[in-house]
């Protein structure tokens, strides 16, 4: 599959070849379900944790004797169904991650470039990079490319005035190609990729 290559001015750069076997699958959304399923189980901090009866600082003497009262048997005042007792089957601390073989994550990132390249979603630039950063001569060069809402990835070391430029800009990410992923691949509406990038791609794929 052929693209064309624009410069950030939005001005001809060229053409490049995409690699079918990584733009050119047919997208699976189950497979990109479980990849963006398990990076949120990954980023989730799992901090929330409640009281359970346990932990709640209140005397565990019986409440009253067993026989004779006409009313409930009751033990702890620390039992949940009293006010100030513990929470019954509270969250607690822990991890929310689980496993997701390679292979399908290696898979779930050919199929999100799949789904961009389908959507004609995808420009390729020919680099990243700015001689001054500069936010508002950035956002005329996006609105050149006609971007609003994009991810865009550089090559291993993305240029620091690009990289400062792109910081304060709503909607729009700047990542390295070796910090490409699904999520943020599918949740902006354009995929910007640099030439190094996809060359970066390319060879991680083959």
């Amino acid at each position: 599959m052929d693209i064309k290559i624009s410069t950030l001015a939005g001005k001809d750069a060229g053409k490049v070849e995409l690699s079918d076997a990584i733009f050119g699958l047919d997208p699976r959304e189950d497979i990109l379900q479980r990849v963006v399923r398990w990076q949120l189980a990954k980023k989730q901090q799992g901090t929330h944790q409640a009281k359970g009866r346990a932990d709640i600082a209140r005397t565990g003497a019986k409440m009253y004797k067993q026989k004779g009262t006409g009313r409930a048997r009751h033990h702890s005042a620390r039992a949940p169904q009293f006010r100030g007792g513990g929470k019954a089957h509270g969250p607690v601390a822990r991890s929310h991650e689980h496993d997701l073989p390679k292979k399908v994550r290696a898979l779930g990132l050919k199929h999100a470039l799949s789904a961009k390249a389908k959507a004609s979603s995808i420009v390729v630039v020919d680099e990243l990079a700015l001689t001054e950063a500069k936010t508002k001569a950035l956002v005329a060069n996006f609105a050149a490319l006609g971007l609003s809402n994009a991810l865009l990835i550089g090559g291993a070391e993305l240029d620091a005035n690009f990289k400062l430029a792109a910081a304060n800009i709503p909607n729009i990410d700047v990542l390295p190609v070796q910090g490409i992923n699904v999520y943020d691949i599918l949740r902006r509406g354009t995929l910007v990729l640099s030439k190094a990038a996809v060359e970066a791609l390319e060879e991680r794929f083959k």
